[in-house]
């Protein structure tokens, strides 16, 4: 890991994109975090927080929810894609955090240390480390790092890991990130996968990471013409809850 670049990664970010939304005054609960980043998988933002708004409209709280068919958890959320799965995870979750810790208000959770948060959390289907870093991050204001697709495709584009999943990624460069940049780097890799270091067809004409870049194919790319205006997408559904 080369700490020089990794610090010109972060700076280049932040000068591009500005400092995320501070979520600390106002805190989500933890379980809103949970379901909706469960919810994010393997779709939009956009659609997830549909989803998760018409759970909230329809039905309340998570008590409620809890106590519903699985049918009508599916057909809250279809929106988002998976609904057979998501639908069965979220309800079965609920039914089993109730079982096990008589409430779903999980606010007790954070006296908890970062490491049986995800402990805790783990034994969840359909929760991984992803979800619950976004949880220590966004409900409990500890300075975790998330790692979802786009993260991990930058990380290992720019050349600062060299990993072959997600969760290889997180192992890889959770420690080396500076204390208290955590946040800020997860949300803003996020927006640069997003709009510029795209999946497919990348926008490598206009990156102001080229220069750090190890991206095999990237100047290819930048030799290609771009779009006139491409739409930004920064929506991001935890800083919405």
């Amino acid at each position: 890991m080369n700490k020089s670049k990794l610090s010109k990664v972060i700076s280049r970010l932040d000068e591009h994109f500005g400092k995320p939304f501070d979520h600390s005054k106002k805190p989500p609960e933890i379980l809103d975090v949970l379901i909706a980043t469960k919810l994010s998988q393997n779709t939009t933002d956009k659609s997830s927080f549909k989803a998760y708004t018409n759970l909230k409209q329809k039905f309340g709280t998570w008590e409620n929810v809890a106590g519903i068919k699985t049918e009508a958890i599916k057909d809250c959320i279809k929106v988002c894609g998976l609904s057979n799965t998501k639908a069965k995870n979220i309800k079965e979750m609920l039914v089993a955090m109730k079982k096990n810790y008589g409430t779903l208000d999980l606010s007790f959770m954070k006296k908890y240390e970062n490491e049986k948060v995800y402990e805790e959390f783990l034994q969840y289907d359909g929760i991984g480390v992803k979800t619950i870093s976004c949880v220590l991050i966004f409900a409990m204001g500890r300075d975790a790092f998330p790692v979802d697709t786009h993260v991990h495709r930058v990380l290992n584009r720019l050349g600062l890991v060299n990993t072959n999943s997600a969760e290889k990624t997180f192992e890889a460069i959770k420690d080396k990130i500076p204390d208290g940049k955590r946040y800020e780097l997860h949300n803003n890799l996020i927006k640069f996968g997003r709009n510029i270091c795209r999946s497919n067809n990348p926008l490598c004409g206009k990156c102001f990471l080229y220069s750090l870049c190890r991206f095999p194919d990237r100047q290819s790319f930048r030799k290609l013409n771009l779009p006139e205006k491409v739409a930004e997408n920064n929506f991001i559904i935890l800083e919405h809850l």
